[in-house]
């Protein structure tokens, strides 16, 4: 590898031949018709390329183009999301499934996918939040099953729902931790077959929660979910909404962030 000293100077160099065949172009004979001679043209071009891609400055400039213009499409697509997310429906303790305090100030607001093995890892992560912050931050479950993992995330999903016809929002959360805890994720990690009798493990009629899965019915609430979570900007899981339920304030945060990042968020929300 070439001494910072030595690139320097052999930088300097092709530098100084370069600038020199640029002198040599406006310096080139002008024809009698009033134009410089084209086979000359040609030659200097091509020597002004050859000097351009063996300093190197022609890809330093292609690659600098090309991060400035990423990074400008990220900061566009970053303000669209935040204004997007602004719109994220209020929590309600009618509607939604949580967890904690039904009436704390900030909501994890997480749309999320049975089968996804990102929204398996945080979902402890999710709860530890809610303790740690004693009362002042509950979490929402909202149902966002991927296409790749239907049906079974579909299917996980309306099960829940039928839990909680039920058995209300504790049942919910009952059978939800189960399907987490036993799905090996991934569209097929936990099979269609057992979600009755996951619900007769837990004390549900399963006749019942057999005849609620089979109608289809539920398919509607976990749609509507889903529709809401892409109105919003969500195009993953888990995506999380932290909203402030006071002033509205929220921030996106996208997949399995650790809960020191999700801390600093609640942080600034509660000031």
């Amino acid at each position: 590898m070439a001494k910072p000293e030595k690139r320097s100077t052999k930088c300097l160099y092709r530098g100084a031949s370069l600038i020199l065949t640029l002198v040599l172009v406006g310096a080139m004979p002008v024809r009698a018709a009033g134009g410089a001679d084209p086979a000359l043209v040609k030659e200097v071009a091509s020597e002004v390329m050859r000097q351009l891609q063996d300093s190197g400055a022609l890809r330093d400039a292609v690659r600098q183009g090309i991060q400035e213009f990423v990074r400008a499409q990220q900061e566009v697509r970053a303000r669209a999301a935040a204004e997007r997310v602004t719109a994220t429906r209020p929590v309600s303790a009618e509607r939604d499934h949580i967890f904690g305090n039904p009436n704390a100030e900030v909501s994890l607001i997480e749309y999320s996918d049975f089968e996804c093995p990102f929204c398996k890892r945080f979902h402890p992560t999710a709860r530890a939040l809610v303790e740690r912050y004693q009362g002042k931050v509950n979490w929402v479950y909202r149902h966002f099953p991927l296409s790749f993992h239907k049906p079974g995330a579909q299917k996980e999903a309306e099960a829940s729902e039928c839990a909680t016809e039920q058995g209300g929002n504790q049942a919910f959360w009952r059978y939800a931790d189960a399907i987490f805890e036993r799905t090996r994720s991934n569209g097929k990690g936990f099979p269609i077959a057992k979600l009755v009798p996951l619900a007769s493990e837990q004390g549900l009629d399963s006749a019942a929660f057999r005849a609620c899965l089979e109608s289809g019915r539920m398919a509607a609430r976990v749609n509507e979910d889903f529709a809401e979570g892409v109105r919003i900007g969500i195009t993953g899981t888990p995506g999380n909404v932290l909203r402030n339920n006071r002033s509205g304030a929220v921030r996106l945060r996208a997949g399995a962030v650790p809960i020191e990042v999700l801390s600093g968020d609640v942080a600034k929300l509660l000031k």
